[in-house]
């Protein structure tokens, strides 16, 4: 098979066709209406979890998100845990501690002193290491939680162009 045989059929065009941009919208309805679905699963009413995902997305702490929304912080966390978020309060060697706990392998007063947190932060923390996220509900909010991942150093560093 020869360069010809490949080409055969090949032709050229001066312009190109329009084909457009594909867009898919799936969100209908607004967030509440979304998380309608999912209310008996979640620890406030659907109305409450979307002012907590919107003020979420809007850079807001959690505990100022269920201020926003007339909820504990501690409800706010769990609602955002269960849409998908990290949101534990102990960092990876805490939570370690508090699945010993959870497995029967520490006390609670000895699990609480090795992971340095107080009672309330051990309950949530005990509840995001014992609760899994509701995987259709993050689809449901998908698109809501996406905030932009701005680089604040990203001016002070160098281009890949530059070190050429």
């Amino acid at each position: 098979m020869g360069l010809a045989d490949i080409a055969a059929g090949i032709e050229v065009t001066d312009r190109q066709r329009e084909r457009g941009v594909a867009a898919v919208d799936d969100t209908d309805g607004s967030l509440a209406e979304r998380l309608a679905p999912f209310a008996a699963d979640l620890p406030c009413d659907p109305d409450a979890a979307a002012t907590v995902v919107d003020a979420y997305a809007g850079g807001r702490a959690v505990d100022d998100c269920g201020h926003v929304a007339d909820l504990p912080p501690v409800t706010a966390a769990k609602t955002l845990h269960l849409l998908g978020e990290q949101v534990s309060p102990v960092g990876p060697t805490g939570r370690e501690v508090v699945s010993d706990w959870l497995d029967g392998r520490l006390s609670r007063s000895d699990a609480m002193a090795l992971a340095g947190v107080g009672e309330r932060t051990f309950a949530l923390a005990a509840y995001v290491e014992s609760t899994d996220p509701l995987p259709e509900a993050r689809d449901a909010v998908e698109g809501a939680l996406v905030t932009e991942d701005e680089d604040p150093l990203g001016e002070a560093r160098s281009d890949v162009g530059e070190l050429l």
